[in-house]
């Protein structure tokens, strides 16, 4: 009976999470948990618009 409580509530973290990156990327939010809280800077001719994924500081 634990376990399938303990694997209820995985699925429902799973759940939940895949949810929120659905509608954020839905709404046009490019970076996703960005530490900068959304104002990334966009750099244009390359294939990534966010800087906190290129390991770089603003």
């Amino acid at each position: 009976m634990v376990d399938f409580l303990v694997l209820g509530m995985i699925l429902l973290i799973v759940a939940a999470a895949g949810t929120y990156v659905y509608r954020a990327k839905k709404s046009g939010r490019r970076c996703i948990g960005c530490p900068d809280g959304g104002s990334c800077c966009t750099k244009k001719g390359e294939g990534h618009s966010c800087c906190c994924q290129s390991g770089k500081q603003h």
